[in-house]
């Protein structure tokens, strides 16, 4: 889970990081009182987006009048803004952040994330932050540092002066340095995030040490533990898709392709899709019904992949363990029969009861298309899924 810039710092502030004084608004009318509230004659005006590369977007706007704060959060609101990380669809900006300009000696990179490949915490920062970071991590690797923490002993001090040194900052910064890096390791480690960037990180005429932006991701997992960081959720910038079945308790991600897939189990999700894609086809979501796939479940999951009305065929693929295959074959005819689906169903049940899942397909008198193995399923799926674009087309 995702939260805005504004509630990180909000967040950081809690663990002795420093930010600019700033305030959140709704309307042109609230950012221009924000704007009186915040000293100073010079505010930025940021949209507050689920993204990365908001300046480049034309995000970030630097004001030096009430008036031009007023237009810039007139434009900003309910736009909807495209950067690299957003996709073309891009995100829609409810809110702006209005904050003080900050006079700016030195930029820094500083981001903190859950290596899994290691099972730890790993540091990474650079002396030249800023908006070309990703460029950076291309063309110059060695100007960013990694070091990596073990989470059984947590951040040491040494770790934070050695990344301070590394940040390129003087002796007379270092305490502050090491009071701002361990207040980012401890947001990171209490609060259950996975990821906290702050970029950039910057040093002021004044010589203050300030997080100038802040991005933080949670653990989906754990937020059941975590009710005040769940109640920080903006579902308007997530895919509908992925926030009603998150309402459902089921696990979905929205992809680009035509083929809904219900499939119960991550791993056989992914070989689906992998096989799909073989196949000549792709595959328009991710989702793991889980183990208990009961009637009322299946027709959840049912619904909502057809809720994606660029689905020309779906494939479900259930292999039964813990589950049996009659109990989801009684779920899937269910569903086809309250749902009254309109794209061709393609169904490949194997283990539990797999005979008697089969029968009641067959039984049903409801024309879904069964297959004996995954190849097979996702063969007639594609093909399915071709016959029906091929018929579109002529009707046109």
């Amino acid at each position: 889970m995702d939260i805005h810039e504004y509630q990180a710092k909000e967040i950081l502030t809690r663990y002795g990081v420093k930010i600019a004084e700033g305030g959140l608004a709704y309307s042109p009318e609230e950012s221009v009182q924000r704007a009186r509230e915040i000293d100073g004659n010079v505010w930025v005006v940021k949209a507050q987006i689920h993204s990365g590369a908001r300046g480049k977007a034309g995000g970030i706007k630097v004001c030096k009048t009430h008036d031009e704060v007023e237009a810039a959060a007139e434009e900003l609101l309910g736009k909807s803004l495209v950067t690299h990380q957003t996709g073309p669809a891009g995100k829609i900006c409810s809110r702006v952040y209005i904050e003080a300009a900050t006079q700016i000696d030195k930029e820094m990179y500083l981001c903190f994330l859950i290596d899994r490949s290691s099972e730890r915490i790993v540091m990474v920062g650079s002396s030249r932050g800023g908006m070309e970071i990703e460029e950076l991590a291309e063309t110059d690797p060695d100007a960013i540092k990694k070091i990596y923490i073990e989470p059984a002993v947590g951040l040491q001090d040494f770790q934070a002066r050695e990344m301070a040194f590394t940040l390129g900052l003087e002796a007379t910064q270092l305490s502050h340095a090491v009071k701002t890096i361990r207040g980012c390791y401890r947001a990171l480690r209490d609060l259950d995030a996975n990821m906290l960037e702050v970029n950039p990180l910057v040093i002021t005429g004044s010589g203050e040490l300030i997080a100038l932006d802040a991005k933080m991701s949670f653990d989906d997992n754990a937020l059941f533990r975590r009710h005040e960081i769940t109640e920080l959720r903006d579902k308007t910038q997530g895919d509908p898709r992925e926030v009603a079945a998150a309402d459902q308790g089921l696990s979905y991600v929205g992809l680009n392709g035509d083929i809904g897939c219900m499939i119960n189990g991550a791993g056989l999700a992914m070989a689906t899709m992998d096989m799909i894609k073989l196949a000549g086809g792709e595959p328009a979501n991710f989702l793991d019904v889980g183990g208990g796939a009961s009637a009322e479940r299946t027709e959840k999951a049912f619904r909502l992949v057809l809720a994606d009305k660029g689905v020309k065929a779906m494939l479900v693929n259930i292999f039964a363990g813990i589950n049996r295959c009659d109990w989801i074959a009684q779920g899937v005819v269910h569903a086809v029969k309250n749902i009254d689906m309109k794209v061709p169903l393609v169904v490949r049940l194997s283990g539990t009861n797999v005979e008697e899942g089969q029968r009641i397909i067959a039984e049903s008198g409801l024309p879904i298309v069964t297959a004996a193995t995954l190849a097979d399923a996702a063969d007639k799926v594609v093909q399915a899924r071709n016959e029906v674009v091929a018929e579109e087309h002529g009707r046109k």
